[in-house]
Order: structure tokens, then sequence, then C-alpha cells
């Protein structure tokens, strides 16, 4: 099973992603400024249009987004899509004969490109809820586990003899968890799980699943 890792931006930039070519006959020109900045956790993307005086025809702009939402969904750490920020395009050029919606559309992923890169960008993890219910015997052996696997212990409850621990571990620590929560109860634990959030990997973490990423696309 895979991580759906994603990724996002920490810091405000604005940047200008320019497409120029000149071939034989028309050539390709598409100018665009564009400002991105992350949005909190969740909140998907946004693209606001704040073209004013005409600086790029608003026919142009809606290729600008999908220059931008296209090169997102590529992600630029490891591959991975980026979430959770708005772009907003606020200036730019255009050539009346040689630009086009294509070319609008790399300037836009161009855009998108260049600002990431100096945006501090950061891989997302998805983080779980978990429930895990054990006897008693076993409850040192589980929270030291928990621990060993990044795991926040939200609470406990008891069940009869059961414990129930509740904890939010990242998806990534957790791939192998049901053999290995056999053999610590001795088949008598169980767990469930369920999608919380996503969080920043820690830098350390991240470094490894961006190697690995980019490995695996060579």
């Amino acid at each position: 099973p895979k991580v759906p890792y994603k990724e996002t931006i920490k810091k405000k930039v604005r940047v200008q992603g320019r497409h120029k070519k000149q071939t034989g006959g028309h050539g390709q020109f598409g100018d665009c400024w564009i400002q991105m900045e992350p949005l909190p956790r969740g909140s998907g993307f946004e693209f606001v249009d704040a073209i004013v005086g005409g600086a790029i025809p608003k026919t142009y702009i809606p290729a600008v987004e999908k220059g931008v939402v296209e090169a997102a969904d590529r992600g630029m750490l490891a591959g991975f899509p980026c979430v959770d920020f708005r772009v907003t395009v606020d200036d730019g050029s255009y050539h009346t004969v040689d630009s086009s919606e294509m070319a609008f559309k790399i300037a836009g992923a161009l855009a998108f490109k260049k600002a990431v890169e100096q945006a501090n960008p950061v891989l997302l993890e998805p983080i779980m809820n978990v429930t895990v219910i054990t006897p008693d015997d076993f409850m040192g052996d589980i929270m030291g586990d928990l621990n060993s696997r990044r795991g926040r212990v939200m609470g406990m409850d008891s069940e009869g003899k059961n414990q129930v621990i509740k904890a939010q571990v990242p998806l990534a620590e957790f791939l192998t968890y049901a053999p290995d929560l056999r053999s610590m109860t001795g088949g008598r634990g169980m767990y469930t799980m369920e999608f919380s959030h996503y969080d920043e990997v820690p830098p350390q973490l991240a470094e490894k699943v961006i190697e690995a990423a980019n490995k695996e696309k060579e």
C-alpha cells in the first residue's frame, strides 16, 4: 500500500511566468505575474483574477489557471499533488499575434514551479484516528509501540477487562500494524482506524520520502 502524501507551501511569494518562443511564422508568447500564498490546512486551491486594465485579455486567464492546476497535480518536491494555496494573477503582458491559450497555460505552469521553489514547500502526510482495544496486560507494550510510530495518545478508557486507547498516528507508520498488534497481544488486541487530517512530515523523514519518490520516477 502507498501513502497518499501531498505537498504545500509555507510562504507568500510573487513571481513572473514568461513563455516566449520564436519559430518560423507565429511565435508563442504568454507572460503572467502571480502571487502564491498558503491557505489553512484542508482549504484546497483558490484562483483569483486580479488583472486590471486588460494586462492579460480575459480569454487567456482561464489558461493561466489551467497551467497552475496541472502543474500543482504533478507537485514539485516528489510528484505529489500540491494543495492548500491561493494563486492570484495580478499582472502580465500579451502579444496580439503570438499569444494563445497554450502559451498562457505554459506561462502559468512556469510561474507555479518558480513560486513553489521560493515558497518553502513541505510534504504533508495523512494522520489517522486509531482506536486500539487490548487486554490490560499488554498496555505498556502497546503504548511504547504507539510512541515509536510517532503516535499521539489522545485518551484511554477501560471496557471490562480491556483497555481502549485512542491515538492519532501517521498512516506511514501504521501500514504494518495488524501483524505487529497480533504478535504483541497474542492475537487478543484489535484496532480500527479512520482518516483524520493532513499534517507536515518532519524534515528528516520528508527527505527520505522525497528521495524514494524521485528514485521511483527515474
